[in-house]
């Protein structure tokens, strides 16, 4: 199981709670920062999953922690589907994706729904690809999201999830935690409202249980056929995994 970080340690709210605060005050400037602080790799690594979900032909395709809509407006213009949903419980992440949506005509086919990635408000067995980027991290059960997940996935349909991890190898592994531990939340500081924000995302992917270590924790959960493949030498790492 995951350390659990929160962004406001000083406050008494859940993890949730803390979250959605933070991704609403932050909305407006995330796309920007995001492609700025991962030198615009996050986009490739984005494709890299849409391919992934491609290859499954999926009709009902779902990516939790959407946030402004990124991935999920990439699969409807990339795939078949004939229904998105992009999932996240921060209103204004959604607000942003509502417009971005618009703008390419895909609100006929994408549909952007406020909800909990713990309580998926779906049916049993009713979704045949779900995504998940840069959210798992952010879950406040883990365990409990991710069984969520197994429940609204139709047999056979798969998981896809891009998250941050640790580079092991030299010189890798010595600028991610410099880059990520010192500039990261230095820029964070400079361009974002919410000076605490970029600190929390830094020390939350460093706690995240990458690896095998989340490759078992989806097999404990119930998925099957698990596998990943390292981006950038390990600066992320793109998870798959299949509901048996």
């Amino acid at each position: 199981m995951s350390e659990e970080v929160k962004p406001y340690n000083g406050e008494d709210s859940g993890k949730k709670e803390q979250v959605t605060k933070m991704f609403d005050t932050i909305s407006g400037e995330y796309d920007g920062l995001n492609r700025m602080i991962s030198l615009g790799l996050d986009q490739k690594w984005r494709d890299n999953v849409v391919k992934m979900i491609a290859a499954h032909k999926p009709q009902v395709i779902m990516d939790i922690a959407t946030g402004t809509g990124d991935l999920v407006i990439k699969m409807a213009q990339q795939t078949d589907a004939k229904r998105l949903i992009g999932l996240d419980i921060s209103s204004g992440m959604l607000e942003v994706g509502k417009v971005k949506v618009k703008e390419e005509n895909l609100d006929s086919r994408i549909e952007m729904v406020l909800g909990d990635s713990e309580n998926l408000q779906f049916e049993d067995n009713s979704i045949d690809a779900v995504t998940v980027s840069y959210g798992v991290r952010n879950f406040e059960d883990l365990e409990k999201g991710l069984g969520e997940i197994l429940r609204v996935l139709k047999p056979g349909g798969i998981l896809v999830v891009l998250e941050t991890s640790v580079p092991t190898k030299f010189p890798f592994k010595q600028g991610y935690y410099f880059y990520s531990g010192i500039i990261v939340p230095t820029l964070g500081k400079l361009f974002s409202k919410d000076k605490i924000a970029y600190g929390y995302l830094s020390e939350s992917a460093s706690k995240f249980p990458y690896g095998e270590r989340f490759n078992n924790i989806l097999k404990k959960v119930g998925f099957k056929e698990v596998e990943n493949e390292l981006q950038f030498h390990g600066a992320s790492t793109i998870y798959k995994a299949v509901k048996a």
